[in-house]
Order: structure tokens, then C-alpha cells, then sequence
């Protein structure tokens, strides 16, 4: 059985080989490696984004007393809150992100089942669900989502033992329907709900003093 680092290297640069190797994984297997790339993911950004707002907040609080109209004063620890944020948001952020992927990993491999039991893919869904996770590797570690899609492919086609023809189409279904139904749903109900867009003519008023008769 591969290691995680043997199999976040090949499935950013060997992904055909390693989803071959892969196909004894169990779903366990796949979840647990989905946990490491999510918890890498988490810290990486987390960090980046506690550390902004934070350090943001610690120069704004400070001046917050300066501001015309404000007289109450502030304590002198007012400029710790910014740390105290920081770690919250990390905490907050790193678990998100855990939960979150992993429930939108099984949601969307769900949904891409469907479309690739439809192009005749008969190895089970734990095999689609495994292909989404794997495949997120490039999005996760590289923020590059376009390769991910393509991982994605080759996991299907590797795992599904599919021709590449039938991933792809399974793949592009899996992602242009629901942008379909979202724009389709978007032009049938957002217009009536702002009412008219600016430019959009009114009626007019009709009646003495306005043209009436």
C-alpha cells in the first residue's frame, strides 16, 4: 500500500499509475488520506488568514477611541484582542474545512455517481467517491482547480474502468448541470424579486394633470 506522500506525488504528477494502485483502497483508506490533504489545506490558509485579521484588528482597535464622536475608553488591553481573534478564526477555519470537505467529498461523488452509472461505470459508488477524493489533490495542495478535474477524470476512468471518453462526459455532466439549473433558476427568480433594474421604463401615471383626458 502506497504512503500518503507516495500518494499525494502521484497523483499530482503519476495520477493514471497511482489510482491503478490505489484500486484495493478501501473507503477508509481514501477518507483518511482526504483528512491529511484537508488538515495540510486548513493550516496553510488558516494561518495566512488569522494572522491578517488579526494583526488587522490589533492596529484598528487601538484607534478606535480616536474616532469623533466616540468619548467611552477603551481598556488598555483592547490591542490583544487581535491575537485572541486570530487563534478563534484559525480554530474555526481548520475545522470548517475539515467537515466541510469531507461532506462535500461524499455529496459530490454521490452526484457524479449518478452520472457515471449512467455512462455505464458498474464498480460501485465507494469507487466514484474514492476517484473525488483522490482527485482533489491538485485543488487541495496546488489551488489548481483545472488539473483537479482532470485527476478526477482519470480516476474514474482508472477506478470505473471506463474508456476516457465516458469519465469525461461523466465529469462534465456532474459539473454543467447544476450551473445549468443554478442560471435557469437564477433568470426565473431573481428579476422578480429586485423588481425593475434601472433604465427598466415604468408605467405612467395617467389622470388629470398627467395627460389624461
Amino acid at each position: 500500500m502506497l504512503s500518503i506522500e507516495e500518494r499525494i506525488q502521484g497523483f499530482l504528477f503519476r495520477p493514471s499509475a497511482t489510482f491503478d494502485a490505489s484500486k484495493g483502497d478501501t473507503l477508509g483508506d481514501s477518507i483518511t488520506y482526504l483528512v491529511v490533504i484537508l488538515a495540510i489545506f486548513a493550516a496553510i490558509f488558516g494561518t495566512f488568514i488569522s494572522i491578517y485579521i488579526g494583526t488587522l484588528l490589533s492596529v484598528i482597535m487601538p484607534l478606535i477611541p480616536q474616532i469623533p464622536g466616540i468619548s467611552a475608553p477603551m481598556p488598555p488591553s483592547i490591542g490583544a484582542i487581535g491575537p485572541l481573534v486570530a487563534i478563534l478564526l484559525f480554530v474555526l477555519f481548520f475545522v470548517s474545512v475539515l467537515i466541510g470537505g469531507i461532506i462535500s467529498a461524499f455529496i459530490g461523488g454521490l452526484w457524479t455517481h449518478i452520472w457515471v452509472f449512467l455512462v455505464g461505470g458498474r464498480k460501485g459508488v465507494a469507487q466514484t467517491i474514492k476517484a473525488i477524493m483522490y482527485g482533489a489533490t491538485p485543488n487541495l495542495l496546488l489551488a489548481f482547480m483545472p488539473w483537479a478535474v482532470i485527476v478526477q477524470v482519470i480516476g474514474i476512468r482508472e477506478l470505473q474502468e471506463l474508456s476516457t471518453g465516458r469519465a469525461i462526459l461523466a465529469v462534465i455532466l456532474a459539473i454543467i448541470i447544476p450551473v445549468i439549473l443554478f442560471v435557469a433558476l437564477f433568470i426565473a427568480f431573481v428579476p422578480s424579486m429586485l423588481g425593475p433594474f434601472p433604465g427598466q421604463p415604468f408605467p405612467l401615471p395617467t389622470g388629470p394633470g398627467f395627460g389624461g383626458y
